[in-house]
């Protein structure tokens, strides 16, 4: 097993001031490694980047077209979404559309990420209710797949006919036994699994065929990359660094510093894992790595806003910046 390289470097005053490591690999359609940093073979939680692969058995399995679900509801169905209007409109809309309740979703209480929707509440001495939370797009999914098939309401046990299937569909696509599962933010299953197993996932995903699974992965990604800011919020970096990429990257966020990319035009996939679970670093390292690849625009004010940040202070003065190492950059 590789130990885990220096990925993104921070710098003040002309001096390395702190340095955060990972692993990252990217596979092509035929689940080869086309480049690595670190240990391929690394087992972790993907987290949140997993949620199109917990969502793709409502397309796969026509449910998603016989409720009529939009590529809008697709996207929040793969979302780790901010809470913003933008987003609690719509999944209220979803859950009314499925004769529910907010009281059904197992996801808690969760108060915005936005500004503007967390001041509502709090100027309004309200608290967040469950449709805040992060993950219910994707539990309007799973609420939608329950109805669909007349399941019973534990939908996020480990042994209901939802999370099995889940499991299913992550361990062909990983091509990989998962070795556990954790519970994750949301109370749903977290499957663990190696990051080139998710490198070889998110390939599947982006070299997708015609046939019934493939046309359902491609749906997803397309949701993804046409509706950004259901996917997470004007001011996150999933959605600018799809924007850059027009067209040619869904990028998503997982917890503790996990990362994916769907690469259709290049029919590749990506994963990284930054080790000590910092977001900062993991959108930098992925901002780099698409750079490489030649999908980013290092010069693109977006995407240098997370590859190569200045670091301000609370006066607005430049203290130093963030970069890629030099195996990235």
């Amino acid at each position: 097993m590789a130990d885990p390289v220096d990925f993104v470097e921070l710098w003040r005053g002309g001096m390395l001031e702190s340095v955060h490591r990972g692993h990252a690999v990217v596979v092509d359609e035929a689940g080869e490694i086309v480049h690595a940093w670190g240990d391929p073979s690394a087992v972790t939680y993907p987290r949140s980047s997993a949620k199109m692969l917990q969502a793709l058995p409502m397309v796969e399995s026509g449910v998603a077209d016989r409720f009529g679900l939009t590529g809008e509801q697709l996207a929040l169905s793969c979302a780790s979404h901010s809470g913003a209007a933008i987003h609690t409109d719509r999944v209220q809309r979803w859950l009314a559309d499925l004769e529910l309740g907010d009281d059904v979703f197992a996801c808690g209480q969760q108060w915005p990420a936005d500004i503007a929707a967390r001041n509502g509440l709090v100027k309004g001495d309200a608290t967040p209710c469950r449709y805040h939370n992060n993950c219910s797009g994707k539990h309007c999914g799973f609420l939608t797949m329950g109805k669909a098939n007349g399941w019973g309401p534990d939908y996020v046990a480990i042994d209901h006919p939802l999370q099995v299937g889940i499991k299913q569909v992550f361990e062909e696509l990983t091509q990989e036994t998962s070795p556990g599962w954790g519970i994750d933010g949301c109370s749903a299953p977290n499957h663990a699994c190696t990051i080139v197993g998710m490198a070889r996932a998110m390939a599947a995903f982006a070299s997708a065929g015609d046939d019934t699974r493939g046309a359902a992965m491609v749906r997803l990604r397309n949701a993804m990359m046409a509706h950004p800011e259901l996917v997470a919020n004007d001011d996150r970096a999933c959605t600018h660094l799809m924007r850059a990429a027009k067209g040619k990257a869904a990028v998503k966020t997982g917890a503790e510093g996990f990362f994916i990319a769907i690469l259709p035009e290049l029919k590749m996939g990506v994963a990284l894992k930054i080790v000590d679970g910092t977001t900062r670093a993991s959108e930098c390292a992925m901002a780099a790595i698409l750079c490489k690849l030649g999908v980013l625009d290092a010069n693109d004010p977006a995407v240098k806003a997370y590859r190569n940040p200045d670091l301000k202070n609370f006066a607005g003065l430049i203290t130093g910046d963030m970069r890629p190492s030099v195996v990235l950059a």
